[in-house]
């Protein structure tokens, strides 16, 4: 019983998470300033993050959790990196 509540658990989850994705890709697409834009990228990048750790849930496989650990970097620093070029400008001083 607790491997199907799991399962469908894990179903909801995933469906959920792919909305938000759907919300964030409109956000990005129709975002009025740059900053809404970065805003949601870094939304998007973390909902991949968390659809990725459900997967690997749901899958009992490890790449997903390695995959979402890149992702999880790759993410902090592209918003790290826009940031910084809307406030100077520039990235590399």
């Amino acid at each position: 019983m607790s491997q199907v509540i799991l399962s469908w658990s894990l179903f909801a989850g995933q469906i959920m998470l792919g909305i938000a994705m759907l919300a964030s890709l409109y956000r990005m697409a129709v975002g009025p300033r740059a900053q809404d834009r970065i805003l949601a990228l870094d939304a998007l990048y973390v909902v991949a993050l968390l659809l990725l750790v459900t997967l690997g849930i749901a899958n009992n496989s490890l790449i997903y959790f390695e995959l979402a650990m890149l992702i999880g970097l790759l993410g902090f620093v592209g918003t790290v990196a826009l940031s910084k070029f809307l406030m100077r400008g520039e990235v590399i001083e």
